[in-house]
């Protein structure tokens, strides 16, 4: 796809899902919130994104999901490469998805009300006990019952290789005993090079590993549960 085509494309992708966006949140704070319309909250989110990557040309495919535990919370951890990973991984890996993500992302007009409300839980980078506090509330409810999505690099990666791992999310896991599900998601870096905000199609591979127990461990095997996951997802990369 020329890049003309591809701009043209992405400019009528960020108008109408600006819309959507506008719209969409103004019927879930308006409406979905005060009757605790969870579900419909939920179906909202996944059409905007269905819709955002059909009109970005944005594909993928899911190997692996069979590995999933039925019935039960889990926590998937993912490497990340592009601004496409969450939206796919949202659509791709579970129907009411919980998020840990950091607490700038808050700031968004809409979207940060919105996931606050959906139960995503926003962690603070530079603040300890308010990070701690924030995981001791998702690690409830992932006892609850919400599995989560958790990206231990905490940025994007520029290159193939993995950036160092934080132990939130893991710490999470372990206090939920909860089991630790690998993913790793590739194809997207090519969607939107450095600097530019034109999106172009691609194919995007999401691979899911085998599940790592949590049950029994305490906060002081965080670091092997950590090697062990990480290296899931680096042999998931590289099938």
């Amino acid at each position: 796809m020329s890049t003309v085509v591809a701009a043209i494309r992405s400019l009528f992708t960020y108008i109408i899902i600006s819309v959507y966006v506008a719209l969409a949140g103004a019927l879930v704070l308006l409406v979905m919130v005060p009757l605790r319309l969870k579900g419909a909250m939920y179906d909202t989110g996944h059409l905007g994104v269905m819709l955002a990557l059909g009109m970005a040309g944005i594909r993928y495919r899911v190997a692996g999901r069979e590995r999933v535990p039925a019935g039960q919370a889990v926590v998937f951890c993912s490497n990340h490469q592009s601004n496409v990973d969450p939206p796919v991984l949202f659509r791709a890996l579970h129907r009411r998805l919980h998020i840990l993500y950091k607490a700038e992302l808050s700031k968004l007009p809409i979207l940060g009300i919105v996931m606050q409300i959906g139960g995503f839980i926003p962690v603070p980078r530079e603040q300890k006990e308010a990070a701690m506090t924030a995981i001791e509330k998702a690690a409830a409810s992932i006892r609850s019952g919400n599995s989560f999505l958790i990206f231990p690099e905490g940025t994007r990666s520029r290159t193939a290789d993995l950036l160092p791992f934080k132990k939130g999310g893991f710490i999470m896991a372990i206090k939920a005993q909860a089991p630790v599900v690998p993913v790793a998601i590739s194809g997207g870096r090519d969607a939107m090079r450095k600097g530019s905000a034109i999106v172009r199609p691609v194919m995007v591979d999401v691979r899911i590993g085998e599940p790592v127990p949590t049950t029994g461990l305490t906060i002081d095997d965080r670091d092997a549960l950590i090697a062990v996951v990480r290296e899931r997802i680096e042999a998931l990369l590289r099938q």
